[in-house]
């Protein structure tokens, strides 16, 4: 008890002093920042932007550099072996699952998601209860992944199908109503791998609708109005006028959605744990690492993931620059 105590004071003067500490560095740079007078704004710039520099060296382009260096040792990391961790992610039949899930994850659920979020933000624009028909869709996104792979692990619920036994799952007991036997869902590949894509779908979809509404309620009324006066019809309206002038929005909420698609590891371990070939890059960096001790592969994992992360960063940024064109 009294040791307990004793830690938490400690860990209380510790963050009060990193508290202290940060305050100090800021208020130095302020007053350095003040002594510079006339046109110096570089100088300036240069010294409000240096922390930041160092705090993204440290935390972050310090463990990239080292992670990489790592991804070319053996689960030990003490003896080099070049390429073979990631020709052992390119050859190695569960490796290759990983990569299909990881692929079957970043082509479905940005689409899906987005699809899904238009779609909603056109039915209810302007409708009665606008507010709280959104409100409805978009209340998974305040749940926490892990909270929404719970929740839908009991949907997919499975008992077998014996006597007067009721099914707990909603999705068998929907299968069951209908005349059908109840299945272990989860266990099946690759049906597996798009169920648990269905919760990352109805999580970003009201990530998506929220946006895209957003986007749609921006067009000006008056070209509305002139395409309405020359005949077009919804689809037409869809097509020539709502989708062209909501393109920007559309491309920045599928890149995000897939860049958060690829970083995917809660829903995976909450419901599976990676198991019954549903593993992805994320979770299997994370079970190579901790889980089986092989750092070396893990790190490899790690760096493949960075490398796809990278081209959809690229566009998206390409493309918020030409929107502002």
């Amino acid at each position: 008890m009294f040791t307990t105590a004793t830690t938490t004071s400690q860990k209380i003067l510790q963050m009060g002093a990193a508290i202290l500490l940060f305050a100090a560095v800021i208020g130095l740079i302020l007053f350095i920042a003040g002594r510079f007078t006339g046109k110096r704004d570089r100088a300036v710039a240069a010294l409000y932007l240096a922390p930041t520099v160092l705090m993204l060296s440290v935390g972050l382009l310090y463990p990239g550099l080292r992670t990489i260096y790592q991804s070319f040792f053996d689960a030990s990391l003490k003896n080099f072996i070049g390429f073979d961790n990631y020709v052992t992610i390119l050859s190695d039949s569960e490796q290759l699952t990983v990569l299909r899930n990881t692929a079957f994850w970043v082509l479905v659920t940005p689409f899906v998601a987005t699809g899904v979020g238009l779609l909603y933000a056109i039915l209810v624009d302007k409708a009665r209860m606008e507010s709280f028909a959104k409100a409805l869709i978009f209340l998974p996104m305040s749940i926490s992944f892990v909270a929404a792979g719970v929740i839908w692990k009991f949907m997919y619920e499975y008992r077998p199908n014996q006597g007067t036994v009721k099914q707990i799952g909603f999705v068998n007991q929907i299968i069951v109503w209908l005349g059908g036997e109840p299945q272990q869902l989860l266990i099946d590949s690759p049906l597996n791998t798009f169920l648990l894509i269905a919760v990352m779908v109805w999580i970003q979809a009201g990530f998506a609708m929220t946006v895209l509404s957003a986007a749609i309620k921006a067009i000006p009324d008056d070209i509305v109005e002139a395409a309405r006066l020359d005949g077009v019809g919804p689809w037409g309206m869809f097509r020539f006028v709502t989708l062209p002038a909501i393109r920007p929005a559309v491309i920045v909420v599928v890149t995000t959605i897939a860049i958060g698609t690829l970083k995917v590891f809660d829903i995976v371990q909450t419901m599976t744990g990676g198991r019954f070939d549903t593993s992805v890059i994320a979770n299997e960096f994370y079970s190579q690492t901790f889980r089986s001790d092989n750092r070396g592969l893990g790190a490899a994992l790690a760096v493949v993931l960075f490398i796809l992360v990278i081209p959809i960063v690229v566009y998206n940024i390409r493309q918020l620059r030409r929107s502002e064109a």
